[in-house]
């Protein structure tokens, strides 16, 4: 018996198979192209629309050398006597003048060496000086601070005399071989230039001083403990300032459990962009259970990322979410290797919103004028994009990199669009991921923390140092001071040490 074949339900059979192996490569080009980004590209995301005038002034060019051509070409066929040339003639920028070598800081110390010509200069008239400055430097001076305390005795008839002699002046980290200075020094090094201990021994070997391993890290997690009574009054203030920018990177912990390998963790960081404050809490994981602890009292606006975590924080009384415009942003980046056209038309939008934040930015608008600014420029074009993105999603596929691009938006856009509301907040977590930055390099150079509890000191360090570096404090400076005056205070006003008073203080 001869069987009948169903042409039509094999070729629809195909044309799905077809499509679905379509996406799937496209799905594969996107990740390769993320992976060549990553790996070979630049890391910036900036988004350079097409201006009209350009491709207008590009096509008239190409015109007029069309036209150049053919009219050599009627020529040559023609055997004409005279070649008629199209003359374009483009404007140059004039060179401007190169404004000189910038002038040397005022507060540097000058050393004055006065040159006198070879030529007898007696009964000549002085008419100026001509000064050339150069900037040197000497080596950083290891040097030894010694104390010498003359003894008395006081001679009595008995045997046991009385001898009196000075006291050493108190310090911090007492019984200490490392003055405030040097370990000031050391830990702006490991913490601030991403040094690592044993490349700072060489350092120091090189200058004719030897140091221990087990005295340099001893005398770092000495001095790095006795900061966290200033810590603890640093976190203190920071949970209670009202607005919060959140993130988490992550940190690769030795192991104790396990020689030789090691154990992933994650700093928590916590940004105030309006005190200029910044707090990083180490956690040995990225759950739910690090910002639940630490934000368990919290008040106030809290902005984050799409990361479910933070979900629960919306049914927290008192507590108001809203998202990253960059992070919104940055998944139409990515899109535009699967549907340029979509993408690059949200990007368009997205570009209108920080042009108006930009403009903020120039004219240095706060309060009132800049929530006005927002509303009149930037709330329309936040309801045009999710308008489109209303209208595109049934168009697209949702699995593709532009429909999860839409799919990631549009349930948040509501916390996306809350920057509008309130002048104080920002359009985006930038401040908090630029905070987080200096961490990365140092990952690169010391690869891993020792224990948790190294993390956590490390973690303590970065706070104190990533605020001084927003209110533009010379971190060494600071540190020194504090470790030279911080035995003096009690928990009730050791605040006043912090980087963000320093400057109240000096004002």
């Amino acid at each position: 018996m001869q069987t009948t074949v169903d042409y039509k339900a094999l070729y629809e059979q195909q044309l799905k198979i077809t499509a679905d192996l379509h996406f799937a490569m496209e799905s594969l080009k996107h990740e390769i192209a993320q992976l060549k980004k990553m790996i070979f590209g630049s890391r910036h995301e900036r988004f350079q629309a097409a201006d009209p005038q350009n491709l207008l002034k590009k096509d008239s060019i190409q015109l007029t050398l069309d036209l150049a051509a053919d009219t050599i070409s009627t020529c040559k066929i023609t055997g004409a006597a005279q070649v008629k040339y199209i003359r374009t003639q483009t404007q140059t920028t004039p060179n401007k003048p190169h404004p000189g070598r910038s002038a040397l800081p005022e507060h540097l110390r000058r050393e004055t060496i006065i040159l006198q010509p070879d030529t007898d200069v007696t009964g000549l008239k002085k008419i100026g000086d001509e000064v050339t400055e150069i900037l040197d430097m000497v080596a950083g001076e290891l040097y030894v601070k010694q104390y010498i305390r003359p003894k008395y005795v006081v001679p009595v008839s008995n045997i046991n005399d009385t001898v009196i002699t000075a006291s050493l002046p108190a310090r911090t980290m007492e019984k200490c071989m490392f003055g405030e200075g040097l370990m000031a020094q050391i830990l702006v090094d490991k913490y601030c230039d991403h040094l690592p201990l044993y490349r700072q021994m060489q350092r120091f070997s090189r200058a004719g001083v030897e140091i221990a391993q087990s005295t340099m890290n001893s005398a770092t997690a000495r001095a790095l403990e006795s900061l966290f009574a200033l810590y603890d009054a640093h976190k203190r203030i920071v949970l209670q300032s009202g607005y919060l920018h959140v993130d988490e990177t992550g940190i690769r912990v030795l192991d104790q459990t396990k020689k030789g390998t090691t154990h992933n963790g994650f700093y928590w960081v916590y940004h105030n962009s309006k005190d200029k404050m910044v707090l990083f809490d180490y956690r040995s994981g990225r759950g739910r259970e690090g910002p639940d602890d630490i934000l368990r009292d919290y008040r106030g606006y809290l902005q984050t990322d799409g990361y479910s975590v933070y979900e629960d924080f919306e049914r927290r009384p008192g507590i108001k979410m809203l998202n990253c415009i960059a992070h919104a942003r940055r998944k139409f980046v990515d899109a535009q290797h699967n549907d340029a056209g979509r993408a690059q038309y949200a990007l368009r939008l997205f570009q209108k919103l920080y042009d108006t934040e930009r403009t903020i930015k120039k004219d240095d608008l706060s309060g009132e004028e800049l929530l006005e600014l927002r509303q009149k420029e930037a709330v329309p074009v936040l309801k045009e994009i999710e308008q489109w993105m209303i209208e595109q999603y049934p168009k697209v596929t949702p699995a593709s990199v532009i429909g999860k691009a839409i799919a990631y938006c549009l349930p948040r856009w509501k916390k996306l669009s809350l920057y509008t509301t309130d002048a104080i907040l920002n359009i985006d977590n930038n401040p908090v991921e630029n905070a987080i930055r200096p961490v990365a390099v140092g990952r690169k150079n010391y690869l891993f923390a020792g224990s948790h509890d190294a993390a956590q000191r490390a973690a303590m360090i970065y706070s104190l140092l990533a605020t001084c570096r927003l209110h533009s404090i010379n971190p060494y400076q600071w540190l020194k001071d504090v470790l030279e005056r911080m035995h003096g205070y009690t928990t009730a006003n050791i605040h006043e040490l912090l980087p963000q008073y320093r400057k109240r203080q000096e004002g």
